[in-house]
């Protein structure tokens, strides 16, 4: 089975091969995809295998070719709709962030309880109230939803989430959530990743670090 660690190495990969690609090299050797990532060849080779992606020892990988097949593998050649509910600070972030459109992702909407945030303005992503969410999701057969409200209302936006058939959720709500086996639930806690990052650098602990950028490597 593949892992969440494997997924991110092929998001870096597939990043790397952009940057390549744009500054006009055709092929790449998974010695220069290692160096950009940051693991070893083996650890690139062993990584495409699992998806029957084989290079050649002389010619490499043909650039192009690779970006389509790990577009395919990663559900890029087609644009994935999310909804978000929240549209606080981090909420109207997102919805500001223009970087989401050249990776295939639209944010279809945002949903909150309160109405002064409320927008429908043509060409905006719409504000909408929270109740409309289920008929949303399931008139525009949307699977993933975010959720980027205070921690307090974290589960039962994600029950909602879930009653409407979302299947795979990002949490920004600094709590953990509980859901059925079948949703995909990834936590994004910004207040705890920094605070780590504290701890270390006032406690100047140089090999705890350099142990934390050997496991996001992994």
């Amino acid at each position: 089975m593949v892992n969440k660690k494997c997924i991110i190495r092929l998001l870096r990969y597939k990043n790397a091969l952009h940057r390549l690609n744009s500054l006009g090299f055709v092929k790449v050797f998974s010695d220069n995809l290692a160096d950009a990532v940051g693991v070893t060849a083996s650890q690139v080779r062993k990584d495409f295998s699992l998806f029957g992606i084989c290079g050649n020892k002389r010619g490499g990988y043909q650039i192009e070719a690779l970006l389509g097949k790990l577009n395919h593998i990663l559900g890029k050649n087609e644009q994935q709709k999310v909804v978000i509910v929240g549209g606080g600070n981090i909420g109207a972030a997102l919805m500001k962030y223009k970087g989401f459109e050249k990776e295939g992702v639209k944010i279809a909407a945002c949903f909150d309880i309160d109405p002064a945030k409320y927008n429908h303005k043509e060409g905006d992503i719409p504000v909408l109230p929270l109740e409309q969410l289920r008929d949303f999701v399931r008139q525009n057969h949307i699977k993933i939803g975010v959720i980027a409200v205070p921690d307090i209302a974290a589960q039962q936006v994600l029950d909602l989430m879930l009653a409407a058939g979302i299947k795979g959720v990002l949490n920004f709500a600094p709590i953990r959530l509980r859901a059925a086996s079948d949703c995909v639930i990834n936590n994004v806690n910004l207040v705890l990743e920094l605070e780590t990052v504290i701890y270390f650098i006032i406690n100047g602990l140089e090999k705890s670090i350099a142990e934390i950028h050997e496991e996001q490597k992994s």
